[in-house]
């Protein structure tokens, strides 16, 4: 990560945006895929681009799109992405020091374009020394390239889908599970974030198959659970880094 001894308002804008780029990258084939499978699920193109720009929340875009294509009930739809959304409160409680100066109109926008990719370069910046009052054109600068680059690859997988018949198959989609393991990894530095990952990962493997996308729904409910519990019954000296010399164990 880029910090500047002399920060600036462009600067910092451009290094949130260059930061990003690793991510970026393994969210293009998700982006690809989640429009082929629009425009192939009975969603229309213009339905998948609204999706894109109004919603912009790929993991839930993606959810909501199989579950259209299986004709689930719109109240399991909603249920689903809500669930699979609320990672996002705990992304904006971890943000809210860090921002609750700015004024609305910054809050508003970047509370929309908050996505996993720009939280985990964002919260890093923010929690560096330097006394940067531009910190915030850094966020900026990540959301605002991680949502110019979903548009893009959403109207790109739109396009293709009218000429690919089944997507999935090019297993494109595996990309944002890498990327999202990376992303991962560096926040499990204690015992209740290593019980709720292996709780939530080894519940979606083994639920996998039921309709509707409901293990997905449980995997996230006992995973919570358990690190919940695990915090509670942990002492308070096992709730520290799982190994502090580790680039996992660092501070941000």
């Amino acid at each position: 990560m880029t910090i500047e001894h002399h920060p600036t308002r462009r600067g910092e804008f451009w290094n949130g945006a260059k930061d990003t780029f690793p991510l970026v990258v393994g969210a293009v084939p998700f982006g690809i895929i989640f429009g082929a499978l629009a425009v192939t699920s009975n969603i229309s193109p213009g339905g998948a681009l609204a999706m894109s720009a109004f919603v912009f929340a790929g993991s839930s875009q993606f959810i909501a799109a199989g579950l259209v294509s299986g004709g689930a009930p719109l109240l399991i739809i909603v249920l689903t992405t809500l669930v699979v959304n609320m990672r996002h409160a705990l992304y904006a409680a971890s943000l809210a020091p860090h921002t609750k100066h700015l004024p609305q109109r910054w809050l508003a926008p970047l509370g929309f374009w908050l996505t996993d990719e720009s939280f985990v370069v964002v919260i890093s910046r923010y929690t560096k020394s330097d006394p940067s009052p531009y910190k915030h054109w850094y966020f900026l600068g990540s959301a605002v390239f991680m949502y110019a680059n979903w548009q893009l690859c959403t109207l790109i997988g739109i396009a293709a889908g009218q000429a690919i018949p089944n997507p999935l198959a090019w297993g494109l989609d595996f990309a944002l599970v890498v990327t999202f393991i990376g992303m991962l990894a560096q926040f499990v530095r204690n015992r209740p974030a290593l019980a709720a990952s292996a709780v939530a990962g080894v519940c979606a493997v083994l639920a996998n198959g039921l309709p509707n996308k409901m293990g997905l729904l449980l995997a996230a409910v006992l995973g919570i659970a358990a690190g919940v519990i695990a915090e509670a019954l942990a002492p308070p000296a096992a709730v520290k880094p799982v190994d502090a010399g580790s680039p996992a164990g660092s501070a941000p």
